[in-house]
C-alpha cells in the first residue's frame, strides 16, 4: 500500500507518522514544497522575538527522523491530482502513484490587490524565506506598517513589539480580530494595543504603497487619506486553503476539500486534513475550515488510521482561539456571535480590561468572547466543546456570566438542575 501526503506541515507529519506506527510495511511518501525540513508555522513569532533558531521551528529534532521511520520525502508542489488514475503530478513534472492519498496542503497567504506590493521591503509573514527578510529590516526604531489584525496579525504584531520596531497597523475591519471578537472586545483590544504604544487604523485599507523618493523606505497611502512611511511593510490580510491543484480532480471543494466524519472526500482513499479541510463542526452544525494546529493534528492522526483501515470518526471541529497581544489574553470559541433564537449576556469592566460574552442555545453555551478574563478560559471551551446542558443553571449564568466554574462543575456532576435551583433559593 502507497501512501502519498501533500504537504509537509504538522498535518503532513504527524499523518505520515501514525500511518508508520499501524502499518510499519506499507510506503509512505511525504511531499513538501519548500526547501526547508517540515516546520510548524506557529514557532515563526518566536524566531522573530529570538527566543528560537530557525532549528526551533522544526517539527522533529532529529535530521534523520523520516529517515528512520522510512518516510520517503519528496520536493515539489502538487499541480494536479487524477482522482480516477489515482495520480499526483508535481511541478517539477514528477508523477505519483498511489493507493491512498492525503491531502495536507494547508493554506496560503492572500495577497491584496495593490499596488506596489511587489516593491522591495513588502513582505509576508508566513515561511522561513519571509520570516529572514523581515528580521533584516525589523531592527530597533525601524518603521513597521502591517496590513491586517485579525488573529496572525496579531501574533506577528506581537513579535516585531518586541522587536523594538515603531510599528503601525492598518485594518480594514472596524475593530481588532474582526472574525474572533465582538465590537466591545475587538475595540478593547485596540485601546489595549494604542496604550502599548502601537498606532491602529481601523476600518481602513492601503490603498497602494510607493517607493519613497530619496531613500529606500516605503510610503504607504490609506484610505482615510493619510499617508505613512515605512521601512517595512507586512501583509497579513488572512490565509486561504491551498487547493488551487484539485480543479477539475473530481473532489470536492468549498471553502476547502470536504470531508465527511473519517476525513475521507468524495473520492474513496481520498483524504483530507489542517487548514485545506473542510469538517463537521458539531457546535455550528455545518461544515468549517479550522485553521489552528491542534484541529490540524486531531484531523491528521484520524485521517491516518482511516487510511490504513482503523475505522475511527472524528468528534467534531470547534472554532478555538486563544490569543495573547501584548501581554492581554483574549479567547474566542465556537458561535461567539451568537445562533438564531439564542440569547446573550455580557459583562464589561473597561476600567480593569476585562470582557466577558456568553451565547446560548436552550441551556446550552455555544460560543463566547472574553478579554483578560484567563482563569475562565479552559472552562469556555469545555462547555462549548462539551455541549454541555446547563439545565438551571443557564439562567444563572445569565444574571453573573463570571458563575462559569460553578455551572461547569455542577453539569459535571449530573446537577445542573439541583444546584441551580438551590442557588435561586439562596437568592
Amino acid at each position: 500500500m502507497h501512501h502519498v501526503i501533500l504537504g509537509a506541515g504538522p498535518a503532513g507529519v504527524i499523518a505520515a507518522e501514525t500511518i508508520r506506527k499501524h502499518a510499519p510495511d506499507d510506503r509512505i511518501t511525504l511531499v513538501g514544497d519548500e526547501g526547508e525540513p517540515p516546520y510548524s508555522r506557529m514557532a515563526i513569532p518566536y524566531l522573530l522575538i529570538g527566543n528560537v533558531k530557525e532549528a526551533g521551528t522544526y517539527l522533529r529534532k532529529s535530521l534523520t527522523h523520516y529517515a528512520d521511520l522510512r518516510i520517503d520525502q519528496v520536493g515539489g508542489r502538487a499541480t494536479a491530482v487524477d482522482a480516477e488514475k489515482r495520480t499526483v503530478t508535481l511541478d517539477n513534472g514528477t508523477t505519483l502513484a498511489f493507493d491512498r492519498l492525503l491531502i495536507a496542503t494547508g493554506s496560503h497567504p492572500v495577497r491584496p490587490p495593490i499596488a506596489g506590493m511587489d516593491l522591495p521591503g513588502v513582505h509576508p509573514c508566513w515561511t522561513l524565506e519571509d520570516a529572514r527578510a523581515i528580521m533584516k529590516l525589523a531592527k530597533p526604531g525601524a518603521k513597521v506598517l502591517q496590513m491586517g489584525a485579525g488573529f496572525i496579525g496579531c501574533i506577528i504584531m506581537e513579535a516585531l513589539a518586541v522587536r523594538g520596531v515603531e510599528l503601525s497597523v492598518v485594518e480594514m475591519g472596524d475593530r481588532m480580530v474582526p472574525r474572533m471578537m465582538g465590537p466591545t472586545a475587538g475595540n478593547m483590544i485596540r485601546a489595549w494595543c494604542e496604550k502599548k504604544g502601537v498606532k491602529v487604523y481601523t476600518g481602513t485599507k492601503v490603498e497602494a504603497i510607493e517607493a519613497a523618493t530619496g531613500g529606500g523606505a516605503l510610503r504607504v497611502k490609506l484610505s482615510g487619506g493619510q499617508t505613512v512611511d515605512a521601512d517595512l511593510v507586512i501583509s497579513a490580510t488572512g490565509v486561504r486553503p491551498a487547493i488551487g491543484f484539485l480543479k477539475d480532480s473530481g473532489i470536492t471543494c468549498l471553502l476547502g476539500v470536504l470531508t465527511d466524519e473519517h476525513l475521507q472526500t468524495n473520492v474513496p482513499g481520498v483524504y483530507a486534513a489542517g487548514d485545506c479541510a473542510e469538517a463537521f463542526d458539531k457546535v455550528s452544525g455545518k461544515t468549517i475550515v479550522s485553521a489552528i494546529q491542534p484541529n490540524a493534528a486531531e484531523q491528521a492522526r484520524v485521517a491516518a488510521l482511516n487510511m490504513v483501515g482503523r475505522t475511527t470518526e472524528l468528534k467534531g471541529v470547534t472554532q478555538i482561539n486563544v490569543l495573547d497581544t501584548l501581554g492581554l489574553i483574549s479567547a474566542s470559541f465556537g458561535n461567539w456571535e451568537g445562533v438564531p433564537g439564542g440569547e446573550h449576556t455580557e459583562l464589561t469592566d473597561r476600567d480593569g480590561g476585562r470582557h466577558l460574552s456568553l451565547q446560548f442555545k436552550d441551556d446550552v453555551l455555544v460560543g463566547c468572547n472574553s478579554v483578560g478574563w484567563t482563569e475562565h478560559v479552559g472552562v469556555m471551551r469545555g462547555l462549548v466543546e462539551g455541549q454541555v446542558k446547563l439545565g438551571a443553571w443557564k439562567n444563572r449564568l445569565m444574571h453573573d456570566p463570571t458563575r462559569l466554574m460553578d455551572a461547569y462543575l455542577a453539569s459535571a456532576q449530573g446537577q445542573g438542575q439541583w444546584a441551580g435551583a438551590a442557588d435561586e433559593r439562596r437568592r
